[in-house]
C-alpha cells in the first residue's frame, strides 16, 4: 500500500522510480536520444561507468557533464508536467529541517523551498525520485511536494544553507566561550554529532532502516534488537515471543544505523553514555505503527531495542485472545462488580495490558467514566481518559491516582502496581466505591495476593477489596500448515516447520490463563495469612484451572505443543 507521501507525488508526477536503478526502462533516456540531446553510445558508456555507483540516470548526466542542466530541466518538465522554478523562487532564509543534512541534500540534488501545514516543498533536479521523496518524508515527518529546479540553483542554495549553519555554529561557540565552557572539547563533540547526522541522513542508511522495519512487519515481529559487537551490528527480530536472525545478519555501519533510529525517535544522538527512551509514529508497508525506542550503552556501543505496536492488528476481543467460556464467565462477574480490585499477573510481554484494554473496552459505556494511568499509553481507546505518567517531572503513579480520585471516575486502570504507595491508594479507591484494574509481575494468581501483602497492604484491606486475580501466559500456536501428529500419541501434535511459518513450526500466539475468584472462604485464608501452598490448594478446590491445566487443554485440542506449555508452567 502506498504511503501518503507516495500518493502525493504520484498524483502529479508520472514515471516515478524507486531506489532500484533501472536505466533501460527510464523514459528519460529515450526522450533525450529522440531529441538528439544524448547519443546512444554515450548512454551506454555512461551506463557502464555509473552502474557501480548505483545512481540514477539524471544524477549521472549532471555529474559527468553530458547534458546541460537546462536541457535536463526541459526533459524533466516534459516527463513530469512540472515547471522549472526560477532562481528568485529559492528561499533567502534557512528552511532546511535539522534532520536533513547538507551532505544528503548535495548528493541528492534537493533543497527545501517552503514549509506549511505539515507539507514540505522540495526542489529537486529529478522530481521522479520516489526514494528520495520517501526518505525526506520519513526524516521530517512532512508530506513532501516535489518541485523542479536547475542543479546549479539547487547547489547554490545548499551553499547558502552551509554558510548559515557555519554562522550559527560560530554564534554557539561564542556563547559557550562567554559562559566559560571548554570550547575545544565542545567543538570536537559538535563535529562528531555533525558527522553522525550526515551518516544518518544518507540514502543507503535510510533505505537500510526502512528495509529492516518492512522485514519486521512481514515477519509479524513485536521487537527489533540492534546489538553491537566486535564484528558489527547484529539484527534480531522477536517473532511469537522468540528471537530470530533476519536477512541482514550483520551490518558494519552501526553508528549510522543507530543515529538514524535516534533521530527518528528525537533522541540526543550526541549522548551515548546513558539510556534513552523515545517514540516514533510512522507508516510502514501501509501500516500505522507506534514504535517505542530504548537505548542502553554496552561495551561495543549502544544496544537499541524497538518495540512495534501495530494499531491495526490489535483486536480487543476475549474470544480472539483465546479465553474459554468458563474464564469469560468469571471475567464478566468481576467486571460487573461496582467496586473492588482485579489484578492481571504475569511477566513482561505476556499480554497483561492487552487483556486489561479488552476488559475496559467491554465495560466502556456512556454511563461510566473510565480513567487509566499508564507507563506509557500503548493504544488509544475511544471514550476513555488515558494518562501517561512522566516521572521526570514528578508525575508518578501515586500522584496521578490521588488526582484521579477527584475526577469522579467509576473505573480506574493502573498500568502497574509498582510500589507500596500506589497499592495503598488503589485499595483506598476500591474501598470508596471504584472498580480498580491493575497488573502485577508474579508467576501465578495466588502469588498476586502474597505480593500485595509483602508490599505492606494490610491483610484485612486485601481481603475486603480483592475480587479476583488472573494469571496469564502466551503460547505459540502450532502452524496449521505443517503441524504433524506425534508418533507416540494420538492426541498431541508436533512442530515441523515450513515456508509459511519461517521454519519455526509455529504461527501466532494464544493465551493460557489461571483465574482466581476471591470468595468468602478465601478471604478467611487471607486474614489468617495462610501460606502460598494452602492458598493454591484452596483455589483449586474452588474450581481454579491452573496455567498448566489450561495449556494442556490446548495441547489436546492440537493448538499448541507440550513443549510450549512446559516452558511457562509446571504440573505442580
Amino acid at each position: 500500500m502506498e504511503s501518503a507521501v507516495e500518493k502525493q507525488a504520484a498524483v502529479n508526477i508520472p514515471y516515478l522510480y524507486s531506489g532500484v536503478v533501472d536505466w533501460e526502462n527510464d523514459p528519460l533516456s529515450g526522450l533525450l536520444i529522440e531529441q538528439g540531446k544524448l547519443k546512444e553510445h554515450e548512454f551506454r558508456q555512461l551506463q557502464n561507468i555509473s552502474s557501480v555507483r548505483n545512481e540514477a540516470l539524471s544524477i549521472a548526466l549532471i555529474r559527468y557533464g553530458l547534458l546541460s542542466e537546462t536541457d535536463l530541466a526541459d526533459a524533466m518538465s516534459r516527463l513530469t508536467g512540472l515547471d522549472c522554478l526560477t532562481e528568485d523562487a529559492y528561499p533567502e532564509n534557512d528552511l532546511a529541517p535539522d534532520t536533513l543534512s547538507l551532505r544528503f541534500m548535495k548528493n541528492a540534488y534537493v533543497v527545501p523551498v517552503a514549509e506549511y501545514d505539515g507539507k514540505l516543498e522540495l526542489i529537486m533536479a529529478d522530481p521522479r525520485d520516489i526514494e528520495t521523496i520517501r526518505s525526506v518524508g520519513v526524516t521530517t515527518g512532512a508530506v513532501v511536494i516535489p518541485r523542479l529546479g536547475l542543479s546549479s540553483h539547487i547547489l547554490a542554495a545548499i551553499d547558502k544553507l552551509a554558510q548559515h549553519a557555519s554562522l550559527r555554529d560560530g554564534e554557539a561557540a561564542a556563547e559557550q566561550s562567554d559562559a566559560g565552557m571548554d570550547i575545544e572539547s565542545g567543538h570536537d563533540e559538535n563535529l562528531d554529532v555533525a558527522q553522525l547526522r550526515d551518516l544518518a541522513s544518507e540514502a543507503p542508511t535510510i533505505r537500510t532502516v526502512n528495509s529492516i522495519l518492512q522485514e519486521a512487519i512481514q515477519l509479524r515481529a513485536s521487537d527489533i534488537h540492534f546489538e553491537p559487537g566486535v564484528d558489527g551490528l547484529r539484527i534480531r527480530f522477536r517473532v511469537d515471543g522468540v528471537l530470530r536472525i533476519g536477512s541482514a545478519k550483520l551490518l558494519k555501519n552501526a553508528a549510522a544505523i543507530n543515529s538514524r533510529i535516534k533521530i527518528m525517535a528525537r533522541l540526543d544522538i550526541a549522548e551515548r553514555r546513558i539510556p534513552q527512551d523515545g517514540r516514533i509514529q510512522i507508516k510502514v508497508s501501509g501500516k500505522e505503527l507506534d514504535i517505542r525506542v530504548s537505548t542502553i550503552p554496552t561495551l561495543f556501543g549502544e544496544n537499541i531495542v524497538i518495540r512495534l505496536l501495530d494499531k491495526s492488528s490489535v483486536v480487543l476481543d476475549f474470544a480472539h485472545l483465546g479465553f474459554d467460556a468458563a474464564t469469560l464467565q468469571k471475567f464478566s462477574r468481576v467486571l460487573s462488580a461496582p467496586d473492588g480490585i482485579f489484578l492481571v499477573t504475569g511477566p513482561t510481554g505476556c499480554g497483561k495490558t492487552t487483556t486489561l484494554y479488552t476488559a475496559l473496552n467491554k465495560i466502556n459505556t456512556i454511563e461510566r467514566k473510565l480513567i487509566t494511568v499508564e507507563d506509557p499509553v500503548e493504544y488509544q481507546l475511544a471514550g476513555i481518559n488515558q494518562i501517561a505518567i512522566q516521572p521526570k517531572i514528578g508525575l508518578t503513579f501515586d500522584k496521578v491516582l490521588r488526582a484521579i480520585l477527584r475526577q469522579d471516575p467509576d473505573v480506574i486502570m493502573v498500568g502497574e502496581m509498582r510500589d507500596t504507595e500506589t497499592a495503598r491508594i488503589a485499595v483506598q479507591a476500591a474501598l470508596t466505591g471504584h472498580l480498580v484494574l491493575s497488573t502485577l509481575h508474579t508467576n501465578d494468581a495466588v502469588t498476586g495476593i502474597t505480593r500485595l501483602l509483602d508490599m505492606g497492604v494490610d491483610d484485612y484491606l486485601v481481603a475486603s477489596t480483592l475480587n479476583g486475580v488472573l494469571a496469564q501466559r502466551l503460547l505459540r500456536r502450532l502452524c496449521p500448515a505443517c503441524k504433524q501428529p506425534q508418533a507416540d500419541t494420538e492426541q498431541e501434535y508436533t512442530a515441523t516447520g515450513c515456508e509459511q511459518c519461517g521454519g519455526s513450526g509455529y504461527h501466532g500466539r494464544i493465551a493460557i490463563t489461571e483465574f482466581l475468584l476471591v470468595n468468602d472462604a478465601f478471604r478467611e485464608l487471607i486474614l489468617t495469612r495462610s501460606d502460598r501452598a494452602s492458598l493454591k490448594e484452596a483455589a483449586k478446590q474452588a474450581g481454579m484451572v491452573t496455567l498448566y491445566e489450561s495449556g494442556m487443554q490446548l495441547v489436546k485440542a492440537g493448538i499448541t505443543s507440550r513443549q510450549e506449555v512446559l516452558k511457562v508452567a509446571s504440573e505442580v
